[in-house]
């Protein structure tokens, strides 16, 4: 008959009853429809709906957390070497994390880079803040001499637990891990939080061809101790 399909069933309207439905009434029982019918319709399929849709977006909240974190603990993860030498030594090149030496127009006033020594078996990633301010603007414990060209460098490494101190307020220095402050004008002297210690300087000079070059090792043990 027209509007019968292969089970049997007719369309709305119709007197006989398709094999679904025939199925359905038997495996319920008199007082309510079975578990099985018009599952994804009635009450108990829309729970079932929002529970997954929400364990998906739970999911898809922890993935991203997790992809923020990692940025996260590289810019404060604490600083570990086994080398126990000399970080620097006379002549070793200051270059970029891709390894880019530094001219001297490379910074303007008032901007910073971190900088790592060029070679230097065991500690070629040792971290290194390299600052630029007018020269006017140094003072208090800043070593003049360790200087050239308006940049200063010291060492990254917070004294306090070794975190790396990547935050900046003006011409002050911050470690995110415990608020440790440091001046920037001032030989990075501690000024806020719990480091017992300033962030030891790095003696610079510019090399023949215009590259910042160090001329000895951190004036001071880089990270916690050694005070």
């Amino acid at each position: 008959m027209p509007g019968d399909d292969p089970l049997g069933r007719e369309y709305p309207g119709g007197e006989e009853r398709g094999a679904t439905e025939c199925c359905a009434e038997r495996a319920g029982d008199a007082d309510g429809p079975s578990i099985y019918q018009e599952f994804w319709r009635d009450a108990r399929g829309e729970m079932e709906r929002r529970d997954y849709a929400k364990a998906l977006a739970t999911i898809g909240g922890l993935t991203a957390l997790g992809s923020l974190a990692a940025p996260l603990v590289s810019l404060t993860r604490v600083f570990e070497r086994e080398y126990t030498g000399p970080v620097y030594s006379d002549g070793v090149a200051l270059v970029d994390a891709e390894g880019e030496q530094i001219a001297e127009d490379r910074l303007a006033p008032g901007e910073q880079l971190t900088v790592f020594p060029a070679s230097h078996p065991g500690i070629e990633r040792a971290p290194t803040l390299l600052v630029r301010f007018e020269e006017g603007e140094y003072g208090g414990e800043t070593r003049a001499e360790f200087t050239v060209g308006g940049y200063a460098a010291f060492s990254k490494v917070c004294t306090h637990a070794g975190c790396m101190v990547a935050d900046r307020d003006g011409t002050t220095l911050v470690c995110p891990c415990h608020s440790g402050r440091f001046d920037a004008l001032s030989g990075a002297t501690v000024v806020g939080g719990p480091p017992p210690r300033a962030l030891p300087q790095l003696p610079i000079t510019l090399s023949s061809d215009g590259y910042l070059v160090a001329t000895g090792d951190f004036e001071g043990p880089v990270g916690p101790g050694g005070g």
